[in-house]
């Protein structure tokens, strides 16, 4: 069975593209968390965040915003003390704004998901990719979605996380051609 060449990686990487990675999704609170974790990745692997994330989400409350949004000074050094995580302050104090942020702008039901998709139409991008060609780190649609979401605050929002961001939750379908998870997603479109 093909698959794209970086999922090999881990057993855990493995499970990942063949499960989740590319799969649209179209839920507010989970294109929210996986935002969240996005922005823990910035200048490090997605296989350090990956290999955390059951500790991130157990420490940051799901990354539900009305929770996370609350966080004090406390619980910043609680997090801080994590050794479960990426014990970065600005991070950390990112997932606050964050969660401010989104509840500010993003607390109707339906309207973060719009936020994101309606930018190519509700349906996925094909990016059709060739098997062994570069992978995009950025496109014209992260450029847009990160200035954006950078002008309503939020923070760790640049166009590279926003466009890992934008094929994790399928709005790229950046599987290549050979890969079996390629043809699956086509039909979700």
């Amino acid at each position: 069975m093909n698959r794209c060449f970086w999922s090999n990686i881990s057993p855990m990487m493995l499970d990942y593209h063949d499960n989740e990675w590319g799969r649209p999704i179209k839920d507010d609170l989970k294109l929210f968390q996986k935002l969240m974790l996005d922005c823990q990745q910035a200048g490090l692997s997605w296989a350090i965040i990956l290999n955390k994330r059951e500790n991130f989400l157990k420490a940051f409350d799901n990354f539900n915003p009305t929770i996370v949004s609350k966080y004090d000074n406390a619980k910043v050094e609680e997090l801080m003390n994590n050794p479960g995580i990426v014990r970065n302050r600005l991070k950390i104090k990112a997932m606050i704004i964050n969660s401010k942020m989104y509840l500010e702008h993003f607390s109707t039901p339906g309207s973060f998901t719009n936020f994101l998709w309606q930018h190519v139409n509700h349906k996925p991008i094909n990016s059709n990719l060739l098997p062994g060609s570069r992978i995009p780190a950025t496109s014209s649609i992260s450029d847009e979605i990160s200035l954006k979401l950078k002008k309503l605050g939020f923070k760790f929002v640049g166009s590279t996380i926003i466009y890992a961001f934008l094929q994790a939750v399928g709005i790229y379908n950046d599987h290549y051609r050979d890969c079996f998870c390629h043809p699956e997603i086509l039909k979700t479109e």
